[in-house]
């Protein structure tokens, strides 16, 4: 069996259906319903069974559970990174996490995990795997950074595989639950359908307007690296996951208007309560990803948005 915890979410439904696409269906869908709307991410998986997050977290270490798992995807997480109740996100990225990775570990299943690239804060102290370069600026960054922490000091004593992904900006299919959380990608092309305009932010900490950038990696490459390391149990670490190359707000846009041959830009104020803790600018140091052995290119914005735009506007 494999456990994709998050299961319902935009990660981990798109990795259930990537597994289905290798024939595999002996999963265990893990996530909480509460927002049943996210059930329109899992009605085409093929999955042998679902349990609500707070059992699974219940029934973690107890006699006999999860045997015979082949792998753990640990996906699950509170990725609000505007949510400031410590308590509830630390129970939920970090105390949640290190009891699956114990066990994990006791059983000898490869355990791959989410991190973000909101562990570097603004980014000032570059983007490579390397505690010099973290400084995360919210709650949920500061849970994601402090599990990497736990990681790095579990790892050396370990023999069972530990995967850590640092995820840059995400976009693609089964996003659409997330609301605000949804990338640009998903946000421009409604505004495009609706009112033919894409709204990018003005200018912010030297950028011009619409030219802060972000390293942009669409989900199907994401899935492509996480399948990867369950591919190649022997490699073991914390990875940054991105394209490597930045680009800019302005260039999301232009592929949305080029996909629908249709619209244009218009620049609105910087929000007042995402000064100084938004990211201008992010950019993927992915060499250590290739050292591991990982050699598929990436798709960049032109062509990752492209194909979303292709399956988002079919399904309607």
């Amino acid at each position: 069996m494999i456990v994709v915890t998050g299961g319902a979410g935009f990660i981990g439904s798109n990795l259930i259906k990537a597994l289905n696409g290798r024939g595999e269906n002996y999963i265990l869908l893990v996530d909480n319903l509460a927002d049943g709307r996210k059930m329109h991410n899992i009605a085409d998986l093929d999955i042998a069974d679902y349990m609500d997050k707070t059992w699974f977290i219940e029934k973690i270490g107890t006699t006999g559970f999860l045997d015979n798992v082949q792998a753990v995807f640990h996906q699950g997480a509170c990725s609000a990174t505007t949510e400031w109740d410590g308590q509830y996100v630390m129970m939920n990225n970090y105390d949640y996490s290190k009891r699956l990775l114990h066990h994990c570990i006791e059983k000898n299943i490869p355990f791959i995990y989410a991190s973000s690239a909101s562990v570097y804060g603004t980014g000032k102290l570059g983007f490579r795997v390397d505690h010099s370069c973290e400084h995360p600026i919210n709650m949920y960054a500061y849970s994601k950074f402090q599990f990497d922490q736990y990681v790095r000091q579990i790892l050396p004593q370990s023999t069972s595989q530990i995967v850590g992904l640092r995820y840059f900006n995400v976009y693609g299919s089964r996003e659409q639950h997330k609301g605000t959380m949804s990338s640009t990608a998903f946000h421009f092309n409604n505004q495009i359908i609706e009112q033919k305009k894409a709204k990018l932010f003005e200018g912010c900490d030297g950028f011009a307007n619409g030219e802060q950038k972000r390293d942009f990696v669409y989900v199907a490459d994401v899935i492509d690296v996480n399948l990867w390391f369950l591919d190649h149990p022997g490699q073991r670490g914390i990875y940054n996951v991105g394209t490597g190359k930045a680009e800019t707000f302005n260039a999301v846009a232009q592929a949305v208007i080029d996909w629908h041959r249709e619209g244009s830009i218009e620049y609105i104020p910087f929000p007042a309560h995402l000064q100084g803790s938004y990211q201008s600018y992010t950019q993927a140091d992915i060499s250590e990803l290739r050292q591991a052995g990982y050699s598929k290119e990436f798709l960049d914005v032109k062509q990752g948005v492209g194909r979303y735009l292709d399956s988002l506007n079919r399904k309607g």
